[in-house]
């Protein structure tokens, strides 16, 4: 079964795509819940923002070495960082992790401040000095810098579903609805993998506020998601033909049918709710309950991921 499952004739892009996207979508994920932390006046002591400095940039650095080292002639790669071609899917998303990246580290610097300050002043004495001026220049153009990275981590978010949707000749792939489903389904993961790394790496409080504050998006989030998948099937039942083919054929029956239904609704979506709903209270507050939540919407994430990848390659118009 699983040799069937991961092998047909159409296949373009295989499992390490489907990482190199559910890492991506981390990435934007966390870095738009940061941002909007950080305008309710979180620094630096939150737990959150903490994790997103380390889980957004290396999230992405991470995700392009997998898709480097996944390429037929991964040596290349370097022309695509510096050789920009406009018609190019993959081209244009290079040039968005830069971008997001160099702001990205702005961001952080400016955050970070005192910590960076004290650690160079420490370590290296007078040496790189200048280091300080540069964040303090940065730290001006904060209330530019922030509503920046926010529209950057949207359309990385976005970008993952729209490098799919750019494969036309697969029904289910070639759908409308894949940039925002991947994009809403990327803050989730965001929110999922923050607090997880923020009550375990960083001993924060499972109900402190930062934790709470992004899990205040768990549900509104949740429910667009939930609509977007009925919009992405119904407008492919609705468009009859092959489209229609292609959803009966991921969702109808076998492999990818029980992964969707058991792994990306049922492990991803029902459990954990189930979980904040029928656990009791005291058992509600411990760590060991939000580790398991976010475990399981991380999983149910990257099924979706793997999902939408293979089941949307079963399918050629």
């Amino acid at each position: 079964m699983w040799h069937d499952a991961f092998h047909f004739p159409s296949l373009v892009w295989d499992w390490p795509i489907a990482i190199y996207l559910f890492l991506l979508g981390i990435s934007a994920g966390a870095t738009t819940l940061s941002v909007l932390l950080r305008r309710k006046g979180a620094g630096s002591e939150s737990g959150i923002i903490k994790a997103t400095a380390l889980l957004a940039p290396l999230s992405v650095i991470l995700g392009l070495l997998i898709l480097i080292f996944h390429l037929a002639r991964p040596w290349t790669f370097w022309k695509l960082m510096f050789h920009y071609q406009f018609d190019s899917v993959m081209s244009m998303g290079v040039m968005l992790f830069q971008v997001y990246m160099a702001v990205l580290f702005a961001w952080l610097a400016v955050v970070f401040r005192t910590e960076i300050e004290g650690l160079r002043a420490r370590f290296l004495k007078q040496k790189f000095a200048f280091v300080d001026d540069l964040i303090g220049l940065l730290a001006r153009f904060e209330s530019l810098l922030a509503p920046l990275l926010l529209l950057l981590a949207v359309l990385l978010g976005a970008y993952t579903g729209f490098l799919l949707s750019a494969l036309k000749t697969y029904p289910l792939l070639n759908n409308p609805v894949l940039p925002v489903l991947f994009l809403v389904s990327g803050i989730s993961s965001g929110i999922a993998a923050t607090s997880l790394l923020a009550v375990t790496l960083f001993k924060e409080h499972n109900q402190s506020p930062g934790v709470s504050f992004v899990h205040h998006f768990e549900r509104p989030i949740l429910a667009v998601e939930v609509l977007l998948l009925v919009c992405f099937f119904t407008g492919l039942y609705f468009g009859g033909g092959q489209k229609e083919v292609a959803m009966w054929a991921a969702i109808g029956s076998g492999f990818w049918a029980q992964v969707f239904w058991l792994g990306v609704v049922g492990i991803g979506m029902l459990l954990p709710q189930l979980l904040a709903l029928l656990t009791p209270a005291p058992l509600r507050a411990r760590r060991g309950h939000l580790v398991l939540v976010c475990g399981l919407t991380l999983v149910g994430i990257l099924l979706l991921r793997y999902f939408v990848l293979y089941a949307g390659q079963m399918t050629v118009v």
